[in-house]
């Protein structure tokens, strides 16, 4: 039987214990890790002999002390280090969050992402945060954010229900953008009663006109189901992987399909999606067991 010291070591250990947990999880994983979750695959219908290196960035929710602009372009050093032979943005710069001691703006951030180098560029897709926090765009129900903006001016390019051409080494491939599926929030202040995705995944890959393979950049993942097996690779980011994950299941998922798509390399049907853990926080300032990560991604 457990006596009366016992007990309270036990209580003062297991409140030790919680603190410690606490405190890692609001200060140590979100602002003192930085992470390389690298894949390699060569998906069904790659062109032969077309090597090429994908490096993400996902959710970095730009907000101080979480995710000030000096961060940021630590994180874009980091990056350029991978020698990505194109560098992808994959959504969510604004902050989306209540805890911080100041919003930075889009100027700052975008001009720390502007330090981002690749010998096929830069590109870019909105995420849901960068349509909620602009009032403009949500009460005009479209056109650019002040996200866009920022991000075409320090020349980033940005993909809005768009597909480009790109190539390398005498190999074509095309990477193609769609526009956030979250992007109008409902409510009597906007006379809408659900929210509205402002993607077209037929529209865009109708811009692809020839059989070289398809990289499709969407926010959130939930578009995979309806990503046809032309698409060679989905790359996404949006659920930071639950932001706590324990045992490789996430609890809390901002996904209609749960722990389906919360993180990783998922197969469906011989189709590749891609969920990046991303590097900043939403709702509260929290990661347990996702640390902040750069994506890389080697195919062929």
């Amino acid at each position: 039987m457990i006596n009366r010291r016992g007990f309270m070591k036990l209580v003062g250990g297991g409140f030790t214990s919680f603190a410690t947990l606490g405190g890692y999880a609001l200060a140590v994983e979100p602002l003192g890790r930085l992470s390389i979750a690298r894949y390699q695959m060569t998906p069904p219908g790659w062109t032969p002999g077309l090597k090429l290196r994908l490096v993400a960035l996902a959710d970095l929710h730009a907000c101080e002390p979480w995710m000030s602009a000096e961060r940021i372009v630590s994180i874009c050093k980091r990056a350029n280090s991978l020698r990505g032979d194109v560098t992808l943005l994959l959504g969510d710069y604004a902050s989306g969050m209540n805890f911080v001691t100041r919003r930075v703006p889009a100027s700052e951030w975008s001009t720390a992402l502007s330090t981002l180098k690749a010998p096929l560029g830069v590109h870019a897709v909105m995420g849901n945060h960068d349509w909620w926090e602009d009032r403009t765009a949500q009460k005009n129900g479209g056109g650019d954010t002040f996200a866009h903006r920022a991000l075409t001016r320090v020349g980033i390019e940005v993909h809005s229900n768009r597909a480009i051409r790109l190539e390398k080494d005498g190999f074509s491939f095309w990477l193609a953008g769609l526009e956030d599926q979250l992007a109008l929030r409902p409510g009597k202040i906007w006379k809408r009663r659900r929210m509205i995705g402002l993607d077209d995944l037929g529209g865009t890959l109708a811009q692809v006109t020839d059989k070289a393979p398809v990289i499709l950049l969407a926010h959130e993942p939930d578009i995979f189901p309806d990503v046809p097996s032309r698409v060679s690779l989905t790359l996404s980011g949006h659920t930071h992987g639950g932001q706590v994950r324990l045992a490789g299941y996430s609890p809390v998922v901002p996904s209609r399909f749960g722990d389906r798509y919360a993180y990783g390399h998922i197969v469906e049907h011989d189709r590749n999606l891609i969920v990046s853990g991303g590097l900043g926080c939403s709702i509260a300032p929290i990661r347990f067991g996702v640390p902040p990560e750069i994506v890389v991604v080697d195919l062929g």
